[in-house]
């Protein structure tokens, strides 16, 4: 099944090639139902939200607050006051850091990284623990790309507070067991938190709050083929009605004088201000597009697809992989020999594939693995086996240029 032609930019040429997108880990194309939607927003039923009487302020109003409720079953929340639309995936763990972490997290205290966590997962807490004085802890990655269990189990100890680790890596494409990573701390001290990462894993398989059975779920708009400047931090309501405001202003107060602010519930405690409106519906119709094909069906087609390009590029000589995990989403990270990965990456451009080079924001992941960077291809729910046979055609023309 091809779902290629519901995306128009893929039917451009790039440097006079047909386009070969193989970049929608960093951010995915958009269908026509998304770009139907925004424009139809702006051109027939804008307004802003919660506190317009007249007709159609309501009604958009009614809208975003329906895309709560779709982000609810969409990855299979308990409740629409789980759902909290910030910007994007980093916004999210921010605001867990800042509210969750500053009000619960004290000098001595330890929380559990992974070494192939994206800087929006490292960044934040550092910050935090520059303030507070708690330790970071870092469960280390094997040389197939897996998480190291056994260190993990050893990581943990009476002072751990906070887990917080990627659902599918989006250098390496590893999926992690982020089920038995939760089992593993909450049977260790049920009271650990665990932030799971799921920027990259909600883009290629489905997902379920119940199941997964975290604390906090974070992922990105832009990347499930929705706009920029929306992502969604889901928590258990009882988390989240421990937490602080992240941020003051409008829409999330109840009442305001001199004296003293008392503040709404979640998920109005924590979105202040003007909400991203359109950004919200577009995500919405991202949404819908996705449940109309379904998300078991996209997983089985890229499962497809990056098996066949796995294969391919082993026919390739002086191809480094990296991660090779059993368990891998559509993600290929390579080196190719004699040439650096910017240089390969030109060749590719002038081919018309759009490829991604340098360290995809884990620089600590890189290190681990001796490199500077590599070529990432990534795949989405347009990707087929032309795409992949491009790409291999377009690596041996730069082995035989730069080798």
């Amino acid at each position: 099944m091809s779902w290629k032609q519901d995306f128009p930019i893929l039917f451009k040429e790039m440097n006079g090639k047909p386009l070969t997108f193989l970049d929608s880990a960093a951010s995915a194309q958009k269908p026509r139902a998304v770009i139907a939607c925004l424009t139809g927003a702006m051109e027939n039923e804008y307004a802003n939200i919660h506190r317009g009487l007249y007709n159609f302020s309501q009604s958009v109003t009614e809208s975003f607050e329906g895309v709560r409720k779709q982000v609810r079953n969409f990855i299979g929340a308990a409740a629409d006051k789980e759902i909290i639309f910030t910007r994007n995936a980093t916004e999210s763990i921010n605001l867990v850091a800042a509210s969750w972490g500053g009000t619960h997290l004290k000098q001595g205290d330890e929380i559990i990284l992974s070494e192939m966590e994206h800087h929006a997962n490292i960044v934040p807490w550092q910050l935090l623990r520059d303030r507070i004085g708690f330790h970071i802890k870092v469960i280390p990655v094997l040389d197939d790309g897996v998480l190291d269990m056994e260190a993990y189990k050893a990581l943990l100890s009476t002072r751990t507070k906070l887990v917080s680790v990627v659902h599918v890596s989006n250098a390496l494409g590893t999926v992690n067991n982020v089920k038995e990573i939760n089992r593993i701390a909450k049977d260790f001290n049920p009271d650990i938190k665990v932030l799971v990462d799921g920027t990259q894993s909600v883009v290629h398989r489905a997902v379920h709050m119940g199941e997964l059975d975290c604390d906090f779920f974070v992922f990105t708009g832009h990347k499930l083929y929705g706009p920029t400047g929306i992502g969604v931090l889901y928590g258990k309501y009882d988390v989240l009605e421990s937490m602080p405001p992240y941020q003051g202003g409008g829409d999330m107060i109840s009442s305001v004088s001199f004296d003293k602010t008392q503040y709404q519930l979640p998920p109005a405690r924590f979105e202040a201000g003007t909400p991203p409106i359109l950004e919200v519906l577009g995500l919405g119709a991202a949404l819908s597009y996705l449940e109309s094909v379904g998300m078991d069906r996209i997983e089985a087609h890229e499962a497809n697809i990056l098996a066949y390009a796995a294969k391919k590029l082993q026919s390739i000589d002086g191809l480094t992989p990296y991660g090779t995990a059993p368990d891998k989403a559509g993600v290929l990270s390579f080196r190719l020999e004699g040439g650096d990965e910017s240089d390969v990456a030109h060749i590719l451009d002038q081919m018309g594939i759009a490829v991604r080079t340098g360290h995809h924001c884990c620089m600590p992941l890189m290190n681990r693995l001796g490199i500077k960077g590599t070529v990432r291809a990534s795949l989405a729910m347009y990707s087929e086996k032309e795409d992949i046979d491009r790409l291999v055609e377009g690596l041996q023309k730069a082995r035989d240029m730069l080798g």
